[in-house]
């Protein structure tokens, strides 16, 4: 019964986003805000973690068909690229800002809550969901799918020195497998994946923090279940997505 509750209450907050803003520029800064916030201060971790799972992904596949005469090396760079877009980066990008983001999102509405801040918006007839909530979704719907993007460029970098730097393929023969058969559907699957990655993950840790009762203690328990579920759901939505996308 309390999954129910939950999952009532979570539908009811996303439906008290759609409302008329008070004042347009009021939520546009902090659309625009919380987007510096989730892109930039995203980029570093998503770009180091994306090159080397990049890298890895091409010395593991490099090591399974080395030697075997039918398969030539320059099939890394189709098997990273498409490694990448349809997979890695979306998911492991996803699985990183849910820790990141979704841990400070929670933690920043669980300290406006036990301290009153929200009530006195609320007091100034603000309407709380919409804007404390609502440009934290929107921004990530829409930044999710850049963070991805840089994801897959930089893990198909990383493929490709570390292929060349490991003598398993030269970067002509790399490059040339990232451009035989690619399939423009795939990235428009990839950017969609992104983008609900980027709901889940936002939404998902608002709700947790904005709905806190207690004191520092609540704060830290709604941190931890915000991104365990963001992960869980993370994982659900892309079998879901690639089940029916892919098939």
């Amino acid at each position: 019964m309390k999954l129910f509750s939950e999952i009532g209450r979570f539908v009811m907050m996303i439906l008290s986003l759609f409302t008329k803003p008070e004042r347009f520029s009021m939520y546009w800064k902090e659309t625009m805000r919380q987007m510096v916030n989730i892109g930039i201060g995203s980029l570093i971790i998503v770009g180091i973690v994306s090159t080397f799972v990049g890298g890895v992904t091409a010395v593991q596949f490099s090591n399974q068909i080395m030697g075997l005469e039918l398969i030539p090396m320059w099939w890394l760079g189709y098997i990273v690229r498409d490694s990448m877009i349809l997979e890695l980066a979306p998911t492991i990008t996803g699985l990183l800002l849910a820790g990141k983001i979704g841990s400070n999102i929670s933690s920043e509405l669980g300290s406006m809550r036990i301290s009153e801040q929200i009530d006195a918006l609320e007091i100034m007839g603000v309407n709380t969901p919409a804007y404390l909530i609502g440009p934290k979704v929107i921004a990530g719907i829409f930044v999710m799918p850049i963070l991805v993007t840089i994801a897959v460029a930089l893990g198909i970098f990383g493929g490709g020195m570390a292929g060349v730097v490991g003598h398993y393929y030269s970067a002509q023969e790399y490059m040339r497998g990232n451009q035989d058969m690619f399939v423009p559907r795939f990235a428009y699957i990839m950017l969609f994946k992104a983008a609900v990655f980027g709901f889940i993950i936002c939404s998902v840790s608002a709700f947790y923090g904005y709905n806190v009762k207690g004191g520092a203690l609540a704060i830290g328990e709604a941190s931890t279940k915000s991104v365990v579920n963001s992960c869980i759901l993370i994982i659900i939505a892309n079998f879901i997505i690639a089940s029916l996308l892919l098939s």
